[in-house]
């Protein structure tokens, strides 16, 4: 009988703020040890919180964009648990009245023809604290304390068991780290941790209840993700299918073993002894105050996609590729603006294909491209009107990223790539590459497809790759009919 994976994650988002969510000390990154923990951080005697009215808009927003209830009225709550970077032995969170409840995510899992769309429901987002860092690699024998990210501002995430897979989670992960750079919450860099997961796994025999679930702590990596995931289930089911048990625990991933290992044992909410936080009010958000952050959503990735679909013909594959993130979107819309509506397919490719695998190879981001959209569009313009093939275009990329021009017209006349379409001309080029190759010709006459393709390249070596591709094709066809 089969086995069933069901997996939850637990996104921890630092929210795009200037100072932290209850004291006014920066949230830069990058600082010397404890140069950005103010008194309040350190949670000396008689210091007061103070909420970060920009924590909360950024709540409001991600609250809207993910179609939830934004709650009008929602509290924080005192979490204790006793761990050295945590200076006030309690974590200001919010429980019973989180300020963002329900909610969904659309993802599109897999690619091409097998990829498929599914919806992955959210139960809340809470506004929270983050702890500060332990430092083990400095010191010998010890651990240093460093306060700076203590108070840092976080959006936590909470998904409903909706997971069917370690590929299904990385697509849910992948999605909401770009909406929430979409919206301006996040800045998403996993490396410093703006961006990080939890994994609940646990498996369970088709319609039986959930099974014993561990958590999977602090992932910050696509692969780490899939990898842990993948690890934990072989795990769970090994160890069911042999006869054993295990407890609900808190997990760690080895990336160097690519194995978990148990930390803890796994704590409920009653373990962490909550209570509401007597020293902030409720917080009270108001209609008006909704109003004010769904007028300034950006359209949303959602929203993009299916215009992407219905204005431009996409398919659903390629135009979940474009909206991976709101620089590549509008990459894509810009470059299309600087061609003509009809070659929003082929803007596409070259973005996706061509633009995407310059920018990997030189682990570049796409705002610091060295071809602009509008360079990119000119050049697909004259693939669209003739003026140059799809392989002399690439050679006009080329020099364009090379800055050997402005536009891809300036390119094609200092090189002299302008491709011939002048019939007499590529006769004459077709009639010296049929008296060059009889034993081709022979081939394709017996039935060999591929001395046709040998034809065609011997014609355009000839041209230097300037000839127009499709009349070489069909005038070649015709001589070798009529011969």
């Amino acid at each position: 009988m089969t086995w069933e994976i069901v997996i939850g994650l637990e996104t921890h988002t630092q929210l795009a703020t200037k100072s932290k969510i209850f004291s006014g000390a920066s949230t830069a990154f990058g600082a010397a040890a404890n140069t950005q923990a103010s008194l309040i951080d350190l949670a000396l005697p008689g210091v007061l919180p103070v909420l970060n009215k920009g924590a909360v808009e950024c709540a409001i927003r991600f609250g809207l964009a993910v179609e939830a209830t934004v709650a009008e009225k929602s509290a924080f709550a005192r979490k204790h648990y006793f761990y050295p970077d945590l200076p006030k032995g309690y974590q200001i969170s919010q429980l019973e009245s989180p300020i963002v409840q329900g909610g969904h995510l659309d993802i599109m899992v897999g690619q091409g023809e097998k990829s498929y769309e599914k919806r992955i429901r959210l139960t809340r987002a809470h506004l929270e604290e983050d702890a500060g860092k332990s430092l083990h690699e400095d010191f010998h024998g010890k651990s240093g304390i460093d306060l700076n990210r203590a108070g840092t501002a976080l959006l936590e995430i909470v998904s409903e068991p909706d997971m069917r897979s370690a590929e299904e989670a990385v697509a849910y992960a992948k999605a909401l780290h770009t909406l929430v750079r979409w919206i301006g919450i996040c800045d998403g860099n996993m490396q410093e941790g703006s961006f990080r997961c939890d994994a609940n796994v646990s498996v369970r025999r088709p319609g039986a209840p959930l099974g014993t679930r561990r958590e999977i702590k602090n992932l910050n990596s696509f692969r780490y993700l899939k990898e842990a995931i993948e690890f934990e289930t072989r795990w769970q089911i090994e160890t069911l299918e042999d006869g054993g048990q295990f407890e609900q625990a808190t997990v760690l991933f080895d990336p160097a073993t690519g194995e978990t290992r148990a930390m803890r044992s796994k704590e409920d909410a009653h373990d962490y002894r909550y209570f509401p936080d007597p020293d902030l009010l409720p917080l009270l958000v108001s209609a008006d105050w909704i109003e004010r952050e769904q007028t300034a959503l950006p359209e949303l990735p959602a929203a993009k996609r299916q215009r992407f679909i219905s204005d431009y013909g996409l398919s659903a594959y390629d135009a979940a590729i474009l909206t991976a993130s709101l620089e590549m979107a509008d990459y894509f819309e810009a470059a299309v603006r600087a061609s003509i509506p009809a070659a929003a397919k082929l803007c596409a490719n070259w973005v996706m294909v061509d633009l995407a695998a310059r920018l990997k190879r030189e682990d570049r981001e796409i705002s610091e491209a060295a071809v602009n959209a509008t360079q990119l569009g000119g050049l697909v313009m004259r693939i669209m009107d003739g003026t140059i093939s799809n392989a002399i275009g690439k050679k006009v990329f080329d020099a364009l990223w090379a800055g050997e021009g402005s536009d891809a017209d300036e390119i094609i006349e200092k090189h002299g790539l302008r491709q011939i379409t002048d019939s007499g001309a590529i006769e004459g080029l077709v009639d010296e590459a049929l008296s060059a190759n009889p034993v081709s010709v022979s081939e394709y006459k017996a039935g060999k497809e591929k001395a046709f393709n040998a034809l065609v390249g011997q014609v355009m070596k000839a041209a230097k790759g300037k000839a127009n591709p499709q009349q070489v094709t069909e005038l070649l066809r015709q001589k070798l009919a009529s011969g």
